[in-house]
């Protein structure tokens, strides 16, 4: 009989049961069930009978740990471990390293090992478990001493490198410098023996030893380990990244010339961008002693570019190595007045336009000649050279893509030079709005309107982006300053009309979508953007890449529980990370596969301390407090905030990883071009940073010392909060930052109403104003509100006095259960602030409903605007649905955030 229970990783795990007269039949039958419940009752039953009956013991230890009650799992778990000649029984053995494995206990799991080992010396299968554990865990000490034992008494080649890999970690883990390089010279030593033994037999083997190396900066050993012969020298040869590797070296060490023989040997057998780029900088290197590494090299480009299937990274190599000459002073003019740099890259650009990833060939390229230019005072030459060569070949373009049957080559090509165009009018810091909307209809009418468009040619798709991204940034050249908000939103939510159209024609255009979801959050529109975002269909590390895109906002529009559901998503990526990460790490040992190993835990720690993974935490842990239930039950859930570990520093902050990805934008320009950046124009609030994730992790602290009358830490941290708030400066929202200091002045009316202070009134009605100032405007007397303010401000504040007054409500629990003589009085105001609010906010659901439309119309749709002419003639007369569609997104995202802002003040009594 076998007893199936689950790890922490949910991999089915098979535990082997001793025969005799105790039967765990039905213990087995409701762990394999997962019925824990009935598991615990099963062994309750047995232990009432054999009160020392370990495998019972060790099975209820694990059940225990199963359901989150790791206190009392850990202290049966440790009674079992100390408890001699249990470990003898193979199913007890492993009861109790799931147990402490559930619990993530390392520690303890390599304790129950080595009592094993007590009992089975020698035994390879739990020194192999301890090396495991400990490898998992980063105990490399431990790693270490268990890699060492197996070396010893089973003498296999795997076990000589895990000894060496775990002296590689604890070298990167070590804060000593002198225990670092100990650690390093005693791998190398073993490395170098491997090497000469004839047991070092593969590049991943390999990859280890280069590591310890080039963290001693060994670089002359790394090159001599590259150059080996013999059987390894034709896996090296037939690893491009080691072979990258040298040549880097090589240039490292000076000897270019070298570098430039293996560079060649590698490029006659495959294209390697990397060794291109290497191969360029290594010939540049010596162009200083003549003409003929130079002319070897072109010789080599052209001769690779004549090879089928080779032409794009040898011509672009080529288009490098003239920048690079150039920019080292080599260069010469072709002919009086010539740019031979601009010449190469236009030279390219005629060649591979048709293809879709022309473009981003040469966009470095367009930046650095112009930079290079500007360096020698000569930027407008570049400029107006750049400019002269599109003028004509756009022109073309454009011709050819427009006549009567268009080819996919003639549609690549426009496309191709239309970013090209935007790329040289950003360099050229052209602020003209016009020139920026410039040929928008035709790029509107090929994108959206043509027989191309109708069969989903992705330049079609294309066009309609690059046309968005022009409109988008002619609206903020166009209208900066805060009073031309009005104008600005208008001509924004056009760019959502034709982003919808696109979406429609060609349902899966990533881009596209993203546009039009920050656009969509711009105008305070979740409920629509939320819906796009779940078609993206994101998953796995792209909750930690593009979290950022969504998470956060439903909370900021009134959306708590949908922003809840998908923080929820994100935080169980990251625990399934957690798991899943120790597994591949397992498999990397086991397979020998060490390169993976660096990757695996390099991985780990960004994503361990991911900055979006602190904010997805901090946003589920604000939407946690929407939910609804007693006031027990919410004192409850305060109570159990643990207030330690989420806990941050100055120290911790800094040591968190950015992994988001900011530039999946698909920009036209480099993403350090700040000012032409549309990720960043597009952020109505800031993205999330240190003191974000400062101010949202001490909410949660205040509200659990509050709740537990922690008075002095309370005072506190509530002075931590008024710090962070004074220093966040712009980092941090303005809603947000309203939001702060509300919880501050919450905190500050409990800490009056504790001590009976005089000022318990004022802070009160300090707290009421801010409330009530907080909601929308009184419309009982107008059924006017302003749209501007609604796609700004009216409905992100209106979620602030929401979320500020559930936490007020808090409070008001605390203080009565804490039988404070100030609840009533708490009580009562706030009765009196929810009955406002349920008008007020009443009021807003009612223009919501009908005049919203009726503003949309007049003030974004029909309204004159010279700017985005052409683009409202084209969608009125060609795309009138999009524009309803995007109506109604707005209409009915503000309608979702409204509806369930007063659903939530109806519940909260």
């Amino acid at each position: 009989m076998a007893l199936y229970v689950y790890a922490q990783t949910q991999n089915p795990t098979t535990l082997t049961l001793a025969t005799g007269s105790l039967s765990l039949a039905n213990h087995v039958e409701a762990i394999g069930q997962g019925d824990m419940r009935r598991g615990q009752t099963e062994c309750d039953k047995l232990l009432r009978k054999h009160s020392t009956h370990q495998g019972a013991l060790a099975l209820k230890a694990y059940i225990l740990a199963k359901l989150g009650n790791a206190e009392e799992a850990t202290t049966l778990g440790q009674q079992v471990l100390h408890t001699p000649g249990a470990l003898k029984s193979s199913h007890v053995l492993q009861g109790l390293w799931l147990t402490f494995r559930v619990l993530r206990l390392p520690e303890l799991e390599i304790a129950v090992y080595n009592t094993a080992l007590v009992h089975t010396p020698n035994s390879e299968q739990l020194y192999c478990k301890i090396f495991m554990a400990a490898a998992r865990s980063k105990l490399y000490k431990d790693q270490h001493a268990a890699a060492v034992a197996l070396n010893k008494l089973f003498k296999q080649d795997k076990y000589l490198w895990w000894v060496v890999t775990s002296l590689l970690m604890q070298a990167k883990s070590a804060q000593d410098s002198s225990v670092r390089q100990l650690q390093l010279t005693l791998a190398e030593r073993m490395a170098e023996k491997a090497l000469s033994e004839g047991r070092l037999t593969n590049t991943e083997e390999l990859r280890i030893y280069l590591e310890v190396l080039e963290l001693q900066d060994n670089h002359a050993a790394m090159i001599a380990a590259l150059s080996t012969s013999g059987p390894l020298a034709e896996k090296i040869a037939n690893d491009p990244d080691l072979i990258t590797q040298w040549i880097g070296l090589l240039i490292k060490t000076g000897d270019c010339k070298q570098a430039c023989t293996v560079a060649v040997a590698a490029l006659e057998a495959r294209d390697n961008w990397a060794d291109y780029k290497l191969y360029v900088e290594a010939t540049v290197a010596q162009a200083s002693e003549g003409e003929g590494p130079v002319q070897a090299a072109c010789a080599n480009f052209d001769k690779w570019a004549a090879q089928r299937g080779r032409e794009r990274g040898a011509k672009l190599a080529g288009v490098e190595l003239t920048i690079r000459l150039h920019d080292a002073g080599y260069a010469k003019p072709v002919d009086e007045g010539a740019d031979a740099v601009g010449e190469r890259i236009w030279s390219y650009v005629d060649q591979f336009m048709t293809k879709a990833i022309c473009y981003s060939d040469v966009m470095q390229h367009f930046v650095t000649h112009v930079k290079s230019a500007t360096a020698s005072g000569q930027t407008s030459g570049a400029i107006d050279f750049h400019a002269k060569q599109l003028e004509q070949r756009l022109h073309n373009a454009r011709a050819a893509a427009t006549a009567t049957k268009c080819s996919e080559d003639a549609a690549q090509s426009w496309v191709s030079l239309e970013r090209i165009r935007y790329l040289i009018q950003a360099l050229s810091d052209d602020v003209d709005p016009q020139r920026w909307v410039a040929d928008i209809g035709a790029m509107l009418s090929f994108g959206l309107d043509s027989d191309e468009a109708e069969q989903k040619l992705a330049a079609c798709s294309d066009m309609t982006l690059i046309a968005c991204q022009r409109l988008i940034l002619a609206a903020f050249l166009a209208y900066p300053e805060p009073e031309q908000r009005g104008l600005l939103f208008a001509s924004l939510f056009k760019v959502v009309c034709v982003l919808e159209a696109g979406i429609k024609m060609n349902d899966d255009r990533f881009l596209l979508k993203l546009y039009a979801i920050r656009l969509y959050l711009y105008l305070s529109c979740y409920d629509r953007a939320r819906a796009l975002y779940d078609t993206l269909n994101i998953k796995n590390i792209q909750f930690d890449t593009l979290g950022y895109l969504i998470n956060g906002h439903g909370m900021s529009l009134g959306c708590f529980s949908t922003d809840l559901e998908l923080c929820y998503d994100g935080v169980s990526f990251y625990d399934r990370s957690d798991a899943r990460i120790p597994q591949e790490l397992e498999s990397a040992y086991g397979n020998g596969t060490y390169s993976n190993i660096t990757d695996f835990t390099t991985f780990r720690d960004n994503l361990t301390h991911s900055v979006q993974r602190e904010c997805t935490h901090r946003c589920a842990l604000r939407g946690e407090a929407f939910d609804h239930g007693t006031s027990k039950d919410i004192l409850e859930q305060w109570k159990e905030a643990d207030a330690i570990s989420i806990e941050h520093t100055d120290e911790t902050i800094a040591a968190l990883h950015d992994n988001r990805d900011i530039g999946v934008m698909g920009l036209q320009t480099p993403v350090d071009m700040a000012k032409w950046n549309l990720e960043i124009m597009t952020r109505q609030i800031p993205l999330p940073g240190s003191a974000w994730i400062k101010i949202f992790s001490m909410v949660p602290q205040i509200m659990h010392y509050i709740v537990c009358s922690e008075i002095e830490l309370l005072e506190a941290k509530i002075g931590d909060l008024l710090v962070v708030i004074e220093e966040a400066g712009q980092s941090v929202s303005s809603h947000d930052l309203l939001l702060a200091r509300g919880v501050h002045q919450v905190a500050t009316l409990y800490l009056r109403a504790q001590s009976g202070d005089e000022g318990f009134d004022s802070e009160l009605s300090a707290l009421t104003e801010m409330i009530i100032g907080a909601l929308p405007p009184d419309m009982s007397a107008s059924n006017s509100l302003d749209l501007c303010d609604v796609a700004l401000s009216t409905i992100r504040t209106a979620s602030v006095a929401t979320e500020l007054f559930t936490l007020a409500l808090s409070v008001k629990h605390a203080l009565s259960a804490q039988r404070s003589p100030s609840a009533n009085a708490v009580t009562l105001e706030l009765s009196q602030i929810r009955k406002t609010a349920l008008k007020l906010v009443g009021g807003l659901r009612t223009w919501t409903e009908k005049p919203a439309r009726e503003s949309i119309d007049a003030l974004w749709v029909n309204a004159e605007d010279p700017l985005l002419a052409s683009a409202t003639t084209f969608l009125l007369s060609r795309r009138k649905s999009a524009v309803t569609l995007a109506t109604k997104g707005c209409v009915g995202s503000w309608l979702k955030s409204v509806n369930n802002m007063a659903a939530h003040w109806k519940k909260c009594t």
